[in-house]
């Protein structure tokens, strides 16, 4: 009997529905997203199913999540198989109408946030969305006790992680219009940036 490779992220069953909520209006209604990060794949399966008219591109930079992934779309006609793809990398030829990220960019170096923006918009057009969904920092908004927690977990574990203050990746994102900022549960943000 072969070992089932699906991995399991136990905040996606907390989250996966009010984000699938807060996306139905900010993506296109068909075209292909483009999940950069996808980890273990819960969302981009959850999000596939419940987004019939969207194809779904995954991707990771990790062998043994793009296996995951791939386990957890199975039967998903509008999930394609998982691609390699590095933020901080050169990226594929790609054209998308829409990119999702979904908790990368504090778990990663700043490199990661700003191969992340770069890429984004080498394969969007104009108009088309990109998402980023995790907790951030805000100028003149209190940090919630919890984020200043994980905040000093991240960065006990590498000094290169941590949040990031939401001014930052906004100035950084060359090519997008200022973001939308959706409150979202646990403290999180849905953070929309459109293409120029």
């Amino acid at each position: 009997m072969t070992e089932d490779p699906r991995r399991f992220a136990p905040a996606t069953l907390r989250n996966r529905d009010p984000l699938l909520a807060a996306l139905r209006p900010l993506l296109p209604a068909q075209g292909l997203v483009l999940e950069v990060a996808s980890g273990s794949g819960e969302h981009c399966a959850h999000f596939a199913a419940g987004l019939s008219g969207l194809d779904f591109q995954p991707s990771d930079p990790d062998a043994a999540n793009r296996a995951s992934i791939d386990a957890w779309c199975t039967g998903l006609a509008n999930a394609r198989p998982a691609l390699a793809l590095d933020a901080t990398a050169p990226w594929p030829a790609l054209r998308v109408d829409a990119v999702l990220c979904i908790n990368m960019i504090h778990i990663a170096p700043w490199s990661a946030t700003i191969g992340l923006l770069h890429g984004a918009a080498a394969v969007l057009g104009a108009g088309a969305p990109l998402i980023l969904y995790g907790p951030f920092r805000r100028a003149g908004v209190p940090t919630a006790p919890s984020n200043e927690e994980f905040d000093a977990s991240l960065r006990a574990r590498d000094p290169a992680w941590g949040l990031r203050a939401l001014e930052e990746v906004a100035a950084a994102a060359t090519g997008f219009a200022a973001p939308q900022v959706i409150e979202m549960p646990a403290n999180n943000l849905t953070v929309l940036f459109r293409r120029r």
